[in-house]
């Protein structure tokens, strides 16, 4: 879909939508678990800014994506290069198929312009972008739109060593504990959270589970684990 034909769509779908939606939440930051929000400046995960979300398991870190966009309330983008979204699967972490626009950029500025526009129309509760290309400049960008908007937007990213930082509020890792399972088992899964770096705050590290009957992230004691089981930690950036 070129560039005009994709905006006239998003237009169209968010016309269904109050522009006051997004503003519904009342509160300047979205809300995770005591734990965490204690530890970032606001009580939660800032609205009009951008975070950054480094894939360390695929599963574990769409579907705190996931719980991230549900809770920002409102109308909100899945930005990817590919097809292989599938909404049932997030809905497992409280975000309604009703409130998710799915767009598939295969091109990675298609994807960056995509993004962009989203994040400054203020009928957007919040948007996210599965890239692995991203330099600063772009990033900047895509902050200011957050700004100008309101949402609160997501940079989802492969967990390598070429993943420079982005111009990002915060900047988050995650993964599951050695022997969680997989994240197609039918239990509540457990997931690692690291908070690798955050503007105004420190970094930190929690275990959660996500308890889905009851939408809720629930922090864990975080187990030592055996020398077999440890992963070397890389150096970031």
């Amino acid at each position: 879909m070129d560039r005009p034909a994709l905006l006239a769509a998003l237009r169209s779908r968010l016309a269904q939508v109050d522009r006051n939606a997004a503003g519904e939440a009342g509160s300047a930051s979205v809300a995770l678990c005591a734990p965490i929000d204690q530890s970032l400046p606001g009580g939660g995960l800032a609205r009009a800014a951008v975070h950054e979300v480094l894939a360390a398991e695929p599963g574990a870190a769409a579907g705190f994506c996931a719980l991230v966009l549900a809770r920002a309330a409102g109308t909100v983008l899945w930005i990817a290069p590919g097809p292989d979204t599938w909404p049932p699967g997030l809905a497992r972490f409280g975000l309604s198929p009703a409130d998710l626009v799915l767009v598939q950029a295969p091109r990675a500025l298609d994807g960056l312009w995509a993004m962009e526009e989203a994040l400054r129309c203020p009928g957007v509760a919040g948007a996210l972008l599965a890239t692995d290309a991203l330099d600063l400049t772009a990033a900047r960008r895509l902050q200011v739109a957050a700004e100008a908007g309101g949402a609160i937007g997501l940079l989802l990213r492969p967990d390598d060593e070429a993943a420079s930082a982005a111009a990002a509020l915060t900047r988050w890792r995650v993964g599951a504990p050695a022997g969680a399972g997989s994240a197609h088992d039918l239990g509540d899964p457990l997931w690692r959270l690291e908070l690798l770096r955050c503007r105004g705050g420190r970094p930190q590290r929690w275990q959660v589970t996500w308890r889905s009957a009851a939408e809720r992230l629930d922090p864990e004691e975080e187990e030592e684990e055996t020398p077999a089981a440890a992963q070397p930690r890389r150096r970031m950036q």
